[in-house]
């Protein structure tokens, strides 16, 4: 018998959570897992529950919440022998759909019942953890907007980039590492682990979680003009084929930005400085994924 938790956030995502408990309850192989279920009450609280859980020596803990709930249970699971579970119930479930993940409920909780444990990296940002993207620019700023927003939702996240597209100036960055020493202005830079920011928005199509690389996305000389085709371009997987973005692949890079402001890790909007160090930790974090990912 295998024990797993499920750290549920019950403020999160886009579902009332409720109705997701007696799912489990109903679905959940007890012949094969023994659950416990918590319910976090404060920022971070699932992060130190996730550690809590990994040092009890539990086979998994489960993630029920959006990408910020599943950041904060792979925070304290990072470096452990515990995998992590995702049913996701978010608005974005980036790191969910780049594990093909279902985000049906009631398939993500059978999928737990015969997942398979596969290794993926994990990245850091002036040793904050993230796991899908992170970046700085015009992302970071729509997340700032984003997470004050009194409405989630792809309806809202698209509502913020309206809003915001006319008043932003791009910002001018210098990036240095091994093999590299670029330096531009650009609309926003982005650091991806996994393949899309969420929302099948695939802003790194050819991202691996599992090959001990980021793929830094920089999109320069943005127009009103250009977006409707690198919209397309965004959700059909082609983004990295546009004239306006260019894609490095390294495993560790510095960057340099004129001024301190919104920087975003997993969609969380963050306040850092101009001086900003990122890197991928290789094999880090141990998940529950479908058999055959």
């Amino acid at each position: 018998m295998k024990n797993i938790a499920f750290i549920v956030n019950p403020i999160s995502g886009t579902k009332n959570k409720r109705h997701i408990v007696k799912q489990i309850d109903k679905l959940l192989d007890r012949n094969l897992w023994t659950a416990n279920i918590v319910y976090t009450e404060y920022r971070g609280h699932a992060t130190e529950l996730a550690l809590q859980y990994a040092q009890l020596g539990f086979d998994a803990v489960v993630a029920v919440g959006g990408d910020g709930t599943v950041s904060e249970v792979a925070s304290g699971l990072r470096d452990t022998d515990t995998a992590l579970g995702i049913i996701p119930v978010g608005s974005g479930n980036g790191l969910a759909r780049h594990l093909n993940i279902p985000l049906r409920i009631q398939k993500a909780i059978e999928m737990l019942n015969n997942a398979e444990v596969i290794t993926v990296d994990y990245g850091l940002v002036n040793d904050r953890p993230f796991f899908c993207t992170c970046g700085t620019g015009f992302d970071a700023l729509i997340s700032e907007d984003f997470a004050h927003a009194s409405k989630r939702g792809l309806h809202t996240y698209i509502e913020k980039i309206v809003q915001d597209f006319f008043k932003y100036v791009p910002q001018h960055y210098t990036l240095t590492g091994e093999n590299i020493n670029l330096e531009t202005d650009a609309f926003l830079i982005t650091f991806a682990n996994a393949n899309q920011w969420g929302n099948s928005a695939y802003i790194a199509p050819k991202a691996s979680v599992q090959d001990g690389l980021m793929d830094i996305c920089i999109a320069t000389d943005i127009s009103l003009a250009s977006t409707p085709a690198l919209a397309v371009k965004l959700f059909n997987k082609t983004i990295d084929t546009s004239k306006h973005v260019t894609t490095i692949r390294t495993d560790k890079i510095h960057l340099k930005r004129e001024n301190a402001g919104p920087f975003h890790a997993d969609g969380d909007p963050i306040e850092i400085g101009t001086e900003i160090d990122i890197q991928i930790i290789h094999d880090g974090l141990k998940v529950l994924v479908q058999p055959q990912y």
